[in-house]
């Protein structure tokens, strides 16, 4: 629950340990905070209940990856408890200077996919990592997210009126280096679980992460609006630049950026090499995808929905052989597609040009959002089907599943 995974998947990992444990008459209570697991032992004992707190999220994905190893391969309970220990207790797979690289990567990368070269690549890297590393200071002073993505939305916005009032770098458009880091800042967020939860019919951990969601999301918008309106209250004379083309038109260079931006993003929230590989897969699976549909003359928001779904499906079909949790690949599939660009528009219209038709288009990006996410989980679902191995667990449960095992372990374990 931690790293990201929906409440269907955690409510199917605990059964699946309980019913390998023999302990078939289970009752579990999943919400965005805490969990709760009550075991009935017939109508003379009373129940035995166990509750456990989520006070922390980090995206790990290697931990992610690990617990699902070892539901599925259970033991007897003193090891499997041993073993759980150590994954919990377990330091991050790579030194934190590699996170960093790997989100200034993935700001360099995204560069590309929106048409910028290497200046504006080199200077989005520079910044994205700035911001990680802030980031990171202020999380050890336990400063709420809110004001961290406050803070990251400034400071990529001013850094990119910097460049366009000192003139340093006139090849770099300041909306887009602008666009990268709100891109950036967007993965993080937990779109995917959210609708999967929704959809799912876990309504309450479906609100909890809706309003985390908002709320780190208006504290990047805060961020950037209050850098462009300080920037227009100095008298800096910033216009907003031609519109965003559909990607790029290099065929090549769109799977190539797009690959390189989910295997990044997929490097950063800690995930192993092979999950890289097929991270990058999605990723270039995804982009090419947007970049069809809209050929085809399906505007951004039906386009999103397409390629969202056609990255989902394959993510699961992917997956589950490989033995990586699907989540970890959807998630880092529809990174190139988040609407940067977009948001940045609106709160320009907003705050340097006071129209109100800024309103609209946050609107729009919030729906690009909306489409990416229920199109990944509407892709898992079609995938269901066509994977084997579906278990009895999995069909008792409706709702797409992300992570954790399809089905409990055959032998019961003592």
């Amino acid at each position: 629950m931690s790293s990201g995974a929906g409440a269907a998947d955690v409510t199917a990992t605990i059964l699946s340990v309980t019913e390998s444990y023999g302990l078939p008459h289970t009752e579990v209570d999943v919400i965005y905070t805490s969990i709760s697991v009550s075991c009935h032992r017939g109508t003379e004992a009373p129940p035995i209940t166990a509750v456990r707190v989520v006070r922390q999220r980090s995206l790990d994905y290697t931990r992610l990856a690990a617990v699902e190893h070892l539901v599925r391969h259970l033991g007897p309970i003193e090891d499997a408890h041993a073993q759980l220990e150590d994954i919990t207790n377990a330091k991050h797979p790579y030194p934190r200077w590699v996170a960093t690289a790997a989100w200034g990567g993935m700001a360099a990368a995204v560069a590309f996919l929106v048409g910028g070269g290497w200046e504006l690549a080199i200077t989005a890297a520079i910044v994205t990592a700035l911001i990680d590393r802030v980031g990171r200071i202020l999380n050890r002073r336990a400063l709420p997210f809110f004001f961290q993505q406050l803070v990251g939305g400034a400071l990529a916005t001013g850094a990119a009126l910097t460049v366009f009032a000192t003139g340093l770098l006139p090849n770099v458009r300041p909306s887009l280096l602008v666009a990268v880091g709100i891109v950036v800042l967007l993965s993080g967020l937990a779109l995917v679980s959210t609708v999967q939860d929704a959809i799912s019919g876990y309504n309450v951990t479906a609100a909890g992460r809706t309003v985390e969601t908002v709320l780190l999301s208006a504290g990047l918008i805060a961020g950037v609006a209050i850098a462009i309106r300080t920037a227009v209250h100095f008298g800096l004379d910033i216009k907003l630049s031609d519109p965003l083309p559909a990607l790029i038109s290099a065929v090549p260079m769109q799977f190539a950026a797009g690959a390189a931006t989910s295997a990044f993003f997929a490097l950063a929230c800690y995930a192993r090499p092979r999950a890289l590989v097929a991270a990058a897969i999605s990723g270039a699976i995804g982009t090419a995808s947007y970049g069809l549909v809209t050929s085809f003359g399906l505007d951004a928001l039906l386009g999103s929905a397409v390629a969202a779904a056609i990255t989902g499906f394959g993510g699961a079909t992917m997956t589950r052989r490989l033995r990586i949790p699907t989540l970890v690949v959807v998630q880092a599939g529809v990174v190139p597609l988040l609407p940067g660009w977009t948001t940045y528009r609106g709160l320009f219209q907003l705050t340097a040009e006071g129209d109100p038709a800024g309103v609209n288009t946050l609107v729009f990006a919030s729906g690009i959002a909306l489409a990416l996410a229920g199109g990944v989980v509407f892709g898992e679902y079609l995938a269901q089907p066509v994977r084997t191995g579906l278990g009895r667990l999995e069909r008792k449960f409706a709702g797409p599943r992300m992570s954790g095992p399809l089905k409990p372990t055959k032998r019961r374990l003592e």
